[in-house]
């Protein structure tokens, strides 16, 4: 699987290479002319989106989760995150960059999830958008398999502590079987139960969440950890104004999916208790 990613990772950055160099090239305007027709979007507008959109930078939390399979971890995972963080905004930019650039606003507006396709069909035709399509599927592919067999070790430590059933922490060829077997099949679950925008935005506000509580934890034990207390401040300080935002986006624009993602949030919290008390009735008796 690790072979397989690297050959959907390579494909899928050589595919956004060729969009960005084909949609720069074939620009429609200069960003300096951009920014003076729309002056009106304020920093608000931009840090809200950014907190909608944080779920697309959450694969670095994925290295940690390797941590008993790489050799100098201690070495290694920085280096990891840092250069991940780094590579993942500098194409991110790029591609937007080259987005803004080609397409009109009103129809990147009117598109939405699929401007980056329809913009590279008006330039290459229907070869553009059937680049973009496969670098979509690539760049989906990849994402789902990083996080299942990334977080599905995380699972199975969960499992080993006790806060989960048993049998995910069960490993077969040094493979948590079972933890992958039950994280995509409640990932199918919540694909068919709600959208692209409210999958997107309850990703968001949990990574968040998780992002901060695990912020706080580091700077509780950052003696044992070595960490800077000032960057863990700063850290925890933008990730509860990220978390705020979405929560003001949602309550004021579409109160509908804040009520979907409580519900989830509820369902987990409900099931979190009944096996916790299950557990200790079970150790009691």
């Amino acid at each position: 699987m690790g072979k397989i990613e690297d050959i959907m990772v390579y494909t899928k950055l050589v595919i956004l290479v060729v969009i960005s160099f084909v949609l720069i090239n074939n620009s429609q305007t200069t960003l300096p002319v951009l920014l003076q027709d729309n002056n009106d979007t304020g920093v608000l507008s931009i840090m809200v989106v950014a907190s909608i959109t944080f779920v697309a930078y959450e694969g670095f939390q994925l290295v940690i989760n390797a941590v008993n399979e790489m050799e100098s971890p201690e070495v290694n995972i920085p280096k990891a995150i840092y250069s991940a963080i780094f590579l993942a905004t500098l194409i991110y930019v790029v591609i937007s960059l080259g987005a803004i650039l080609a397409i009109p606003f009103d129809e990147i507006i009117k598109n939405k999830e699929y401007a980056l396709a329809s913009g590279a069909e008006h330039i290459l035709g229907h070869w553009g958008a059937e680049l973009v399509i496969a670098g979509a599927l690539l760049a989906t592919s990849s994402a789902i398999s990083g996080t299942v067999f990334g977080a599905s070790r995380q699972m199975a430590v969960i499992s080993q502590d006790g806060c989960l059933p048993g049998i995910l922490a069960k490993h077969i060829n040094h493979i948590p079987i079972y933890s992958i077997m039950c994280m995509s099949t409640f990932a199918f679950l919540l694909v068919l139960a709600g959208n692209l925008q409210v999958i997107l935005e309850f990703g968001s506000v949990t990574f968040l969440l998780v992002s901060l509580l695990m912020a706080y934890a580091n700077y509780k034990i950052n003696d044992l950890t070595n960490s800077s207390s000032f960057i863990t401040i700063i850290s925890m300080i933008g990730l509860l104004i990220g978390t705020i935002l979405i929560f003001y986006y949602e309550f004021s624009n579409q109160p509908q999916q804040m009520f979907f993602i409580s519900g989830i949030y509820m369902l987990l919290t409900i099931g979190s208790w009944l096996y916790s008390r299950n557990k200790v009735y079970q150790t009691d008796s």
